[in-house]
């Protein structure tokens, strides 16, 4: 009887051994998948954030092109009225281009 016992004993622990190798290699498959579905979800998210960076920056180019294209506009703008007020007033552009002459100078030598 108590080696009938120990055989059954032995089984059931060679079972429980067999078992636990069969559970440990389903873990192995299942922290792999976990892995590779990390893996995955990561890639996802840095391609997100580079088509969002990538949004952003043609964002800002073509704000920084409407906003140099005013500005050029601005200049053009103001330098047509210069070029208006010399040939309507030159005696008063000559004067106010030799005051600012004088101040520049002044100011330059000045230590």
């Amino acid at each position: 009887m108590a080696s009938t016992m120990t055989k059954l004993s032995t089984k059931s622990k060679s079972a429980t051994a067999e078992d636990l190798a069969e559970q440990i290699e389903t873990l192995r498959n299942d922290l792999g998948s976990l892995t590779q579905t990390i893996a995955d979800l990561g890639k996802a998210k840095g391609d997100e954030a580079l088509a969002s960076a990538k949004s952003t920056a043609d964002n800002v180019r073509a704000k920084a092109a409407d906003s140099a294209e005013t500005a050029r506009l601005q200049a053009m703008e103001l330098q047509d009225q210069a070029n208006d007020f010399v040939k309507n007033q030159p005696a008063t552009a000559l004067g106010i281009a030799a005051g600012l002459g004088f101040l520049v100078g002044f100011f330059g030598a000045r230590k």
